[in-house]
């Protein structure tokens, strides 16, 4: 039987939590090798800490429909983002999958036809407004093509929210996330005979902690705080990582994103962190 959680510990889990994935631009950036290879290898790390997981705790291994969309959608946000890391700054990649929130708006009322209330469709153009500034300072190939990624990141993040909070239990949740890593794995891994990376103790050290650290156990954290922390609790707290990332980055590469990014950046933050603040205020005790 598992132990209880209580908020308090929740919210400190929900703070390890964003803390380890703030790691991934730094650890990301540190690894020259093809990003849809690291992508691969960092989930191939990640799904056999999170399979152990799943036996100790005693969770059922799930492999159906239900399962498979949240996987598949998560796999392709891990793809994106490693993708997106190398070829923009990592404060822009963060940002823009941190645009999740706003994708789950829009693919409710595409996909389910959900309605958008008057402050869905305010958060909505905010947040367009603040990605737009992500993109003038970026007109060369290479960086406009890393924010549209990034952005792709923040679409398939936001249908993975959608589908995996639709599922019904534990099992099938976690059962998505091992999936994830596997899906996303196979896609990476075949890269190695194309492209095979030039292996040193930095790089493989780096893989590794990306794996273990970045990757699996903050999933397996955030699984546990999610369950004791109110949804607000948990998407405040996450705000974390895309505030640390580009301060790991700056500090040890010295990359740092441009006036107009931060000031998107800025908006972005704020338009969702105030939607979620006053939807938390409007809902009943």
């Amino acid at each position: 039987m598992k132990a209880p959680v209580t908020s308090r510990q929740g919210a400190a889990l929900m703070v390890l939590t964003a803390f380890l994935w703030s790691s991934g631009g730094l650890l990301i950036k540190v690894i020259p090798w093809n990003p849809v290879v690291i992508s691969g290898l960092r989930s191939a790390v990640s799904a056999v800490l999170i399979y152990l997981y799943l036996r100790l705790g005693g969770c059922r291994l799930l492999l159906n429909r239900r399962v498979l969309l949240p996987a598949l959608a998560l796999a392709m946000t891990l793809d994106f983002f490693v993708v997106a890391n190398k070829l923009t700054t990592s404060a822009n990649a963060i940002v823009l999958q941190s645009t999740s929130p706003v994708w789950v708006l829009l693919l409710g009322v595409v996909l389910f036809r959900q309605r958008l209330s008057l402050l869905d469709g305010i958060t909505v153009l905010c947040t367009a407004g603040g990605i737009s500034l992500f993109f003038v300072e970026q007109l060369s190939a290479g960086g406009l093509l890393g924010n549209l990624i990034g952005l792709a990141s923040g679409v398939w993040f936001g249908l993975f929210f959608l589908t995996n909070g639709r599922l019904p239990d534990e099992d099938h949740v976690m059962s998505a996330l091992f999936w994830a890593q596997i899906i996303a794995a196979a896609t990476g891994i075949p890269f190695l005979f194309t492209d095979p990376p030039v292996l040193s103790p930095v790089s493989v050290g780096a893989l590794i902690v990306l794996g273990v650290f970045q990757l699996g156990l903050p999933y397996i954290t955030y699984g546990i705080a999610s369950r004791a922390c109110p949804p607000l609790t948990c998407s405040l707290l996450s705000l974390i990582e895309p505030l640390l990332n580009p301060v790991w980055v700056f500090l040890a590469v010295g990359e740092r994103p441009g006036t107009l990014a931060l000031v998107g950046a800025a908006i972005v933050i704020v338009s969702i962190t105030t939607r979620s603040v006053i939807r938390s205020r409007r809902s009943p005790a």
